[in-house]
């Protein structure tokens, strides 16, 4: 375990991070963190007065990993005082804010020409460039009921297909050192651009930062870790803005993210599919179930309901996404008129009616939706069975299966109270 961590130092630093956070939005701390600091004090003294003693002291590691922890906590604390302070005063939009908003309401005009319905357009400028003003609540209503109401956001999905249909067109670059560069440099405009057109929301801004320190350490070629990448961006982001940590988005974007990155994989090795046809329908399957898996838990507490068509749905509409959103991209920034776009226009058409018809028919299908009654003591055993679970699986221990089936028994108890 310990090695593991060692592995991944931005994992400590969001855990005392957190904490902080915590502590302020419970009890606040603001003048009380002060006496945090007091281990730090004592450490910069002492040698002072005991020179050999101390120095000896310090070639246990824990000593330093307690005053790197007391500094995070108070910084943290004093961090969401001051944005505490900064958010309760209303402010205007910033200049760059004003400008990216007039950018993508500029790229939805491009929607115009379009031989699609208004409903049908809504979605198109939602899914492509996060322009939500035209969705409708029934729309909001139709996907949240076949469980794919994080298409209606810009995330890591949508970087994520952006990012690698940029990466197909910069593979034909040659394997040279410069254009190594040259092609990280424009992939990273790309990114930031698509993020930029997209509003500057704050789930594009945390999906280009992570697309961007993963790309950068294989650029240094740094084999960077996944799990510290996901922890570094997310350390970024409550830096910023300690309160990201009580936004929805927030929680179901690092959650949905985790679960993937641990839970695919094994999924995937469950069944060995070699057909180039069926492995990657395959794929999305069991990213779709790893990902329903972390957060299920979490929208039955939010949403009090949960979607049982949520597996088939993700295979049907991430497949036309794939297609959907780089090509409604490239047909907004083309100039009209160019030879190739009335069938690039056909091709939108067709996948965009596809989409709504597929949403129309599984958000009409009776018992999609499931309704849930979650309270936070639920929701907390339902992570504490689910981590304790998956750590039984992988290392055998009987005491984290007592614990799962122990977590579980109280739920089944406080559910019946």
């Amino acid at each position: 375990m310990m090695e593991e961590l060692l592995k991944r130092p931005f994992t400590r630093l969001l855990f005392w991070w957190i904490t902080g956070i915590v502590l302020q939005v419970c009890f606040p701390l603001e003048r009380l963190s002060v006496g945090v600091l007091f281990p730090v004090g004592v450490a910069l003294v002492l040698p002072l007065f005991f020179r050999r003693q101390a120095a000896l002291s310090y070639d246990a590691r824990w000593v330093w990993g307690a005053l790197i922890a007391c500094l995070l906590v108070f910084l943290s604390i004093q961090m969401t005082v001051l944005t505490e302070k900064r958010l309760s005063t209303p402010s205007e939009p910033g200049w760059l804010q004003l400008k990216a908003q007039a950018v993508q309401f500029s790229m939805v005009e491009k929607l115009d020409p379009l031989s699609l319905s208004d409903d049908e357009k809504a979605i198109l400028a939602t899914i492509t460039v996060n322009y939500r003003l035209a969705m409708t609540r029934e729309l909001r209503s139709q996907f949240s009921t076949i469980g794919m109401s994080h298409l209606l956001s810009i995330s890591g999905f949508h970087v994520a297909i952006v990012g690698r249909f940029l990466m197909f067109i910069f593979s034909f670059f040659p394997r040279r050192k410069v254009f190594r560069w040259l092609k990280y440099v424009l992939l990273m405009a790309a990114i930031w651009a698509y993020a930029y057109i997209s509003g500057l929301s704050a789930p594009a801004v945390r999906a280009s930062l992570m697309f961007t320190v993963y790309q950068t350490g294989i650029l240094l070629q740094r084999s960077p870790d996944k799990y510290n990448t996901l922890a570094g961006t997310a350390f970024c982001m409550l830096w910023y803005n300690p309160f990201y940590l009580f936004d929805i988005g927030f929680q179901l974007s690092y959650l949905g993210t985790w679960s993937i990155m641990y839970l695919q994989p094994r999924f995937a090795r469950l069944i060995e599919v070699r057909n180039p046809l069926l492995a990657y329908p395959w794929d999305i399957l069991t990213v779709s179930l790893a990902a329903q898996i972390g957060t299920i838990p979490l929208c039955a507490y939010y949403f009090g309901k949960t979607s049982t068509v949520c597996l088939l749905t993700n295979v049907y509409l991430t497949f036309l996404s794939i297609g959907l959103i780089p090509l409604t991209l490239l047909w907004m920034l083309l100039p009209a008129g160019l030879p190739g776009s009335g069938v690039v226009q056909w091709v939108i058409e067709m996948l965009t009616r596809s989409l709504m018809w597929i949403v129309d028919r599984f958000s009409a299908i009776p018992g999609a939706t499931v309704s849930m009654d979650y309270d936070f003591v639920t929701l907390l055993c339902s992570y504490g069975i689910l981590v304790f679970g998956l750590c039984y699986f992988r290392m055998k221990s009987f005491p984290m299966l007592l614990s799962t089936l122990g977590l579980l028994l109280f739920i089944l108890g406080w559910q019946l109270i």
